[in-house]
């Protein structure tokens, strides 16, 4: 196990982080198959070298895109409840994900007050689009965790991708830091020259106006095939035209973007390095299937070496 736990390694603005990212099984699974699943993550992981988990709480986000959703919603068991409950046995810190408008005041509240600080941390999540009626902003939640006044380590969403388009993705995460946030988790990540960009613009902005940069924690993502690549567009994962193409006629296409994620990482850390920001990974599969989800520990424990 890493001998500083994953909340020092935030405080002190450490770099080479690395998570895993999990979602909870979907609604109306059976208790049986819900400790089958859950046993199987703990299993998957408790050798590896990975400093915290998280766990999604994901929206539908049909709101964001007229195009189709490549594979259909489905609800999935609250991933506070879940860690709970069913992966105690995984003894690392647990990053739990809040879609902060799925819930009313009192349930925000409720869950800040009762995580427990030291076993959990925390990211907040606003609408998948402004058009999506909300009850509580992002904005609320970063209130009411400011009026909790407790020690629940608070996280951040950035979106390299978005600073192509935008060019103010550091603003965004500077806000954020000045709202409470201590690190950031990214979006999947294939897009190298987004990421720097951000990057690069983070670090001057911080250097400028003398604010302490926080960690970068850039997600990883296999891909096993043109349905899971092109639910990865869906979600809104930059992937180069010339990335894209290899991968489609790739002989084996998920060990060509296992090599291509580590690569990446490795291209980013070496460009943070080299400016003193602390940046480190989380890695995931968004698919489901055995061969992604192996691929993804395959990848977890090339990025631990």
């Amino acid at each position: 196990m890493p001998n500083q736990s994953l909340i020092e390694k935030i405080k002190n603005r450490s770099s080479g982080i690395i998570l895993y990212g999990i979602t909870p099984p979907k609604n109306g699974t059976s208790n049986d198959k819900i400790v089958e699943i859950s046993a199987r993550q703990v299993e998957r992981l408790q050798d590896q070298q990975v400093d915290g988990l998280v766990l999604y709480d994901i929206q539908d986000e049909k709101s964001r895109t007229d195009e189709e959703r490549p594979f259909p919603f489905m609800e999935t068991l609250d991933c506070y409840d879940y860690s709970q409950k069913y992966l105690q046995d995984l003894n690392i810190p647990k990053i739990i994900y809040r879609s902060v408008g799925k819930y009313n005041k009192t349930e925000l509240t409720d869950f800040i007050t009762s995580a427990n600080p030291q076993q959990n941390l925390t990211i907040f999540v606003g609408a998948a689009s402004k058009s999506e009626e909300v009850t509580v902003s992002i904005r609320d939640a970063y209130q009411i965790k400011a009026a909790v006044k407790n020690d629940l380590l608070l996280g951040g969403v950035v979106i390299p991708e978005r600073h192509q388009t935008k060019g103010d993705e550091h603003l965004r995460v500077f806000d954020k830091i000045a709202q409470g946030c201590r690190f950031f988790v990214s979006q999947g990540v294939y897009d190298v020259n987004a990421s720097k960009n951000f990057l690069s613009d983070y670090y001057y902005y911080g250097k400028e106006h003398n604010i302490p940069l926080v960690p970068i924690l850039f997600t990883l993502t296999p891909c096993g095939s043109a349905k899971t690549l092109q639910f990865m567009k869906w979600l809104g994962i930059s992937i180069p035209r010339w990335l894209e193409n290899d991968l489609i006629h790739s002989n084996d296409i998920l060990q060509r973007s296992v090599d291509v994620s580590e690569q990446s990482y490795r291209e980013l850390k070496a460009f943070a390095e080299e400016k003193g920001i602390p940046v480190g990974c989380n890695i995931e599969s968004v698919a489901i299937r055995k061969v992604e989800v192996d691929a993804s520990i395959e990848l977890l424990k090339r990025v631990s070496q």
